[in-house]
């Protein structure tokens, strides 16, 4: 004791001495424990007579530690014979042990454990055998306080010095899989066993493997992956403790049942387990578990010193889990922004979707996610995907399926609720089903309604390929994340409808600009050429006495009605002119050209008609461009540039003049960004004082389309 020798030798030594001095074959200490049960802590004698130790009894009979442990006093059986009765006297049976004496040791006031000699000569023990031994089980107890003592000391020391490993992982930021990890090696070292796992709760009686550690050659396999899944149920130690909320003890393994209780006996090689409920902010999380995979159990004060230790689980669950929840607020918040800025920048819903999709699935760690929109005829169309790399990618985009049969999808769509469905489990039917199955390989999946303007517009869904489950709360993240799908589909379809609405707007204006034009020129021109030509020939009638001045008057009007002719059909070109209808941008921007009164140089890269959107588009920006120049810029030359390529008409006007455009200062400019952007396209005016003005231009060949109406009422 003084050289401070460990627990187990002082117990040896003690039971050594026991034996030899009372000349006997069995010397043994049992502690008591708190269950009724006594456990062998060491024994002395031939090895066919020991009892193992650690090996735990349950006490009743008539039996020397039943008897010691029911009156607190000295016991003796002189015969083990047909009235001794329980699991110990058929063990010192089995041994040959004919006669028996126990004395109680007594630990700082409490029954602490028994000291027994057993013999196995015919004659009894001597008389005198108990006051002997109680006098020498003083000397054990005060070697049991003292070794417990320091025990006690050197666990407090163990368990401090793992609060400080566990508390500066925590403090230098380090992972939360890090920090879960440091926990079940810090508790599977400190208490010497061959596993630990950290096992969380999930909604759906699900558990959730969040932390293990196995000593060298603990386990039977490879440990299982950090983020298997397991069901409750069966008799078996995650389900009992989970259920009763206390610690639990299992010392075999032979009757557990349930699917974890499988994994643990089959895969892990448990003998022996432990585990202990751990609290939260005092809410149920999950528990801790220990494990030998020896042929022992595991010792008695286990369940005490990880019950002790939950303190130190909970808190780091606790600082992890916070440093979680920052984690995800600030990953979210960031995918938040980049979406805003796409949908911000006018983005094409397209672009969204794919945008949409990727965030997720990167934000939630998952295979693939899909975004689809539910339609009025019960069927849905994929809108936007995204896999992982390495990950086949699913059915391209704008596939429909019926809605339908056993599947996520059909189940938010129903219910207007997240989902969470096991492929692998369950099974799954319907043409989505089938494709998500077998085509896709998922196993796992969830999904959360998407809502724009308080009708269900589709469906986000986030899916696993491996057989390691979703996380439990992926339902819940990805509801939280459709919010701003909501809001970014929301915007889009906004942006979209403005866009169609103002290209509606400029399509009505250019059709009333060619019935304006037509009606001019079948109307008020054809009259007027009509009237000019009466009046000619009335000049060509023979000529009456005094009518010479008529005529000349005749042949003025005549005049006046050609020149207001020519002032309508310029007036009718400016209106809509008839050459960008017949011939096409290239002869219309010729005729623009030559008629400016800036000279200019003309650069045209076309080759075919364009869609006739595009090409009054272009006219008109250009024809604005030069007019502008002609009456504000003081230009002595202008530069004129169009192009096809990449499915865009680009258009770059440049003058030589005084520059300082703004188009917040007059129509015409404004006009023209209505226009452009009414096209989907863009325009870039740079205008630097005294440094000329440059208008660059971009329009999609292909003008867009008013979004249809979507979704369903909630």
């Amino acid at each position: 004791m003084a050289q401070a020798t460990p627990p187990e030798d002082v117990f040896a030594a003690v039971a050594e001495e026991v034996g030899q001095l009372f000349s006997v074959e069995l010397a043994n200490l049992f502690r008591y424990e708190p269950d009724r049960m006594a456990t062998c802590i060491t024994a002395w004698g031939p090895a066919e007579k020991r009892f193992p130790v650690g090996s735990r009894w349950p006490l009743g009979g008539n039996n020397i530690a039943t008897l010691v442990f029911d009156t607190s006093r000295p016991a003796r059986i002189d015969r083990y014979g047909d009235s001794s009765s329980g699991p110990l006297s058929a063990a010192f049976r089995e041994r040959g042990i004919l006669s028996a004496v126990g004395t109680p040791i007594v630990v700082e006031g409490s029954l602490w454990g028994v000291v027994f000699v057993g013999s196995t000569r015919e004659q009894p023990l001597p008389p005198d055998t108990e006051t002997r031994l109680a006098s020498f089980t003083e000397l054990v107890a005060a070697a049991i306080a003292s070794t417990d003592g320091r025990a006690a000391l050197a666990r407090l020391a163990g368990e401090q010095a793992a609060l400080r490993r566990v508390a500066t992982l925590v403090a230098r930021a380090a992972t939360p899989e890090d920090v879960l990890a440091a926990v079940a090696s810090e508790v599977g070292r400190l208490l010497d066993v061959d596993y630990t796992a950290l096992m969380r709760a999930d909604p759906g009686d699900m558990i959730t493997l969040v932390g293990n550690w196995a000593s060298t050659g603990g386990v039977g396999a490879a440990p299982t992956p950090i983020g298997s899944r397991f069901e409750l149920g069966g008799r078996n130690m995650s389900t009992l403790v989970l259920r009763s909320g206390r610690p639990v003890r299992l010392d075999a393994y032979a009757d557990v049942t349930g699917t974890i209780g499988a994994t643990g006996a089959r895969l892990w090689g448990f003998r022996s387990s432990v585990g202990v409920p751990v609290s939260v902010h005092g809410q149920p999380w999950g528990l801790i578990l220990v494990a030998y995979t020896r042929d022992e159990p595991l010792p008695a004060d286990t369940e005490a010193r990880l019950t002790g230790f939950t303190e130190l689980i909970a808190t780091a669950v606790a600082n992890t889990q916070a440093r979680i929840e920052l984690r995800k607020f600030a990953e979210q918040q960031a995918a938040l922004r980049r979406v805003a800025t796409l949908v911000a920048r006018a983005a094409p819903p397209e672009e969204v979707f794919t945008a949409v999709t990727a965030e997720a699935g990167q934000l939630l760690e998952v295979d693939s996610t899909f975004l689809v929109r539910y339609d009025q005829d019960d069927m849905i169309t994929i809108v936007g995907t995204w896999t992982k790399t390495g990950i086949a990618p699913p059915n391209p985009l704008g596939s429909r399926f019926v809605v339908g049969g056993r599947n996520v999808t059909t189940l938010v769509v129903r219910t207007g609720e997240p989902a969470q469905t096991d492929y692998a489990a369950s099974g799954a039917s319907g043409p989505i089903g089938s494709a998500a199955t077998g085509d896709w390989g998922l196993r796992s999946s969830s999904g959360a309604p998407v809502s724009v303007d308080g009708r269900l517009w589709g469906v986000m869904i986030a899916a696993s390929t491996n057989e390691a489950f979703l996380p439990a709360d992926t339902d819940t993240r990805l509801a939280e994340f459709t919010e701003l799908v909501g809001t970014a589909l929301a915007n889009t379809e906004a942006q979209a409808a403005l866009t169609a609405s103002r290209a509606r707007i400029v399509a009505a204006a250019d059709t009333a600009r060619r019935r304006i034009e037509r009606d001019l020129h079948d109307g008020a021109q054809q009259r007027l050429v009509s009237l000019a030509l009466q009046l000619r020939e009335s000049t060509h009638i023979s000529p009456r006495p005094g009518a010479d001045a008529l005529t000349t008057q005749m042949d003025l009007v005549a005049e006046e009605i050609t020149g207001v002719l020519g002032d309508l059909r310029e007036i009718a070109r400016g209106i809509h002119p008839a050459i960008l209808a017949e011939g096409g941008l290239r002869p219309a921007l010729t005729t623009l050209a030559r008629r400016s009164a800036v000279p200019v140089r003309l650069d045209l890269k076309l080759d075919r008609r364009l869609p006739e959107p595009v090409e009054l588009a272009a006219y008109y920006v250009i024809n604005e461009a030069l007019a502008n120049a002609a009456k504000h810029a003081h230009a002595a030359s202008m530069d004129v540039r169009v192009a096809v390529g990449s499915g865009l008409l680009r258009i770059s006007v440049r003058d030589d003049g005084d520059g300082g455009a703004d188009p917040a200062h007059g129509t015409g400019l404004t006009g023209l960004i209505d226009r452009v952007e009414a096209l989907g396209g863009q325009l870039t005016l740079r205008s630097p004082p005294d440094a000329g003005t440059t208008l660059d231009v971009a329009l999609p060949l292909t003008a867009p389309t008013p979004p249809p109406s979507r979704g369903r009422p909630d």
